[in-house]
């Protein structure tokens, strides 16, 4: 039974109304939790709880609400139910031999709780994968300290540690690395070890890439997919695989650190977890108008940081424009808007897909 009510024979109840009822004759209880011993029988019905299980010769329930239990035992029915109405079948739920959660499927609170109701304690998961956040740079500092002249704090790590938190990831921060080969290469070394992805953001000072470089280079196995991608903000990105595992090196501007880990962290992340096709972006997509024109970067994907808008009926996105070095556009922002390669820009009034931070 998946309602309150009584066991019955739906034929018995044909024809039912508030001024026309039908009256039966009550003549047991489902007991709960236990199989109910007898029959319902022409013109009989049971009292039965939501969860109980029906009683031979009963195809339906019939909701209390629509019942009145009179002082000799009969029962008077003001509506009529179909064969079936109120009642669950066996395999109605899940049929037997059926795939419930295809290899590569994340598991929300209700997949575990189908699992629980059929009995399965324990199933094979991809672990979480274990990333690697680090800063290079001679001129970064810890964020509890006072930055010298020319000195910045370590703002990339905590930014891009929580992205790896939201896409499914284990930070693991490995500090500050200084501009120096022999400790980039260490750190590297050690990294591959306890990581799955390797996050390295920074290395942009004069000499100081070509360092970076050539301690990822230097490691065993490791190849330089590419160096430089055709994005903005974004352009000196680098991806490598070292021995199978693969670095992601972001700019140091926080701006285009956060969009090259929205646009290629993302994916990399949730491969890695084991994902069978990609998820939308972390925060899901809207369908906005654009409140200006914009033009776009030659020879480059743009994405550009907006704030939306509800406007009466219209949801505006409004274009958040700096530097990628600022934090304070990103803040403002609550996605971004996508100017694909080739296109020249987009048009006031257009309407844009905005991924959602």
């Amino acid at each position: 039974a998946s309602m309150d009510g009584f066991a019955v024979r739906a034929g018995d109840c044909f024809g039912a109304t508030p001024g026309l009822p039908q009256y039966l004759e009550i003549r047991g209880e489902v007991p709960m939790g236990e199989a109910p011993e007898g029959e319902v029988g022409p013109g009989e019905a049971w009292r039965i709880a939501t969860g109980g299980m029906l009683p031979r010769g009963a195809d339906a329930v019939v909701m209390v609400e629509y019942t009145n239990e009179m002082p000799d035992g009969t029962l008077e029915v003001r509506r009529p139910v179909a064969p079936g109405e109120n009642v669950l079948h066996p395999g109605e739920d899940v049929k037997a031999g059926e795939v419930l959660f295809p290899a590569g499927t994340r598991l929300r609170p209700q997949d575990l709780g189908l699992l629980a109701a059929l009995g399965v304690a324990r199933v094979w998961v991809h672990r979480r994968p274990r990333v690697a956040v680090f800063s290079s740079g001679d001129e970064i500092v810890p964020i509890i300290q006072k930055p010298a002249v020319g000195r910045v704090r370590d703002a990339n790590a905590y930014l891009i540690a929580d992205q790896v938190r939201e896409g499914g990831g284990i930070p693991v921060l490995k500090g500050i690395v200084p501009d120096d080969y022999a400790t980039l290469k260490a750190v590297l070394a050690e990294s591959l070890l306890e990581a799955d992805l390797i996050l390295i953001s920074g290395g942009s000072s004069v000499g100081a890439r070509d360092l970076t470089l050539k301690a990822m280079q230097d490691l065993s196995q490791a190849e330089i997919l590419v160096h430089g991608v055709a994005i903005r903000p974004g352009k000196p990105t680098i991806l490598a695989d070292i021995g199978g595992k693969p670095l992601l090196g972001l700019p140091g501007h926080p701006a285009s650190a956060a969009v090259v880990m929205q646009v290629l962290g993302r994916p990399l992340l949730q491969r890695l977890a084991g994902m069978a096709e990609e998820r939308p972006p972390w925060g899901g997509t809207v369908q906005a108008r654009l409140s200006r024109n914009l033009a776009g970067a030659t020879g480059r994907e743009d994405f550009v940081r907006v704030r939306l808008r509800p406007d009466q009926e219209v949801l505006w996105a409004d274009p958040v424009l700096g530097p990628s070095g600022l934090l304070s556009p990103l803040v403002k922002s609550e996605g971004l808007v996508v100017i694909p390669l080739g296109v020249e820009g987009l048009v006031r009034e257009e309407v844009v897909t905005v991924q959602i931070f």
